[in-house]
């Protein structure tokens, strides 16, 4: 498995995590549960965007390495 593929599950992850999140956030009926849950969503988009960023680089710099 290369790294790009494996950064590829983790984003995979992290996104089923960001909508299990926010999921949780709306379905709570409690609103310091709520606001705990988006709070945490949000700083698992700042991952998610991260990772994005990651792939695309990884994806830039492959034709280097198979070459």
């Amino acid at each position: 498995m290369t790294i790009a593929t494996s950064v590829k599950q983790c984003l995979a992850n992290i996104k089923g995590i960001e909508a299990q999140l926010s999921s949780l956030a709306l379905n709570s009926n409690d609103k310091g549960a709520q606001e705990v849950f988006h709070d945490t969503m949000i700083t698992i988009a700042s991952v998610k965007n991260d990772l994005q960023s990651r792939v695309l680089e990884l994806e830039r710099l492959e034709p280097q390495y198979k070459g």
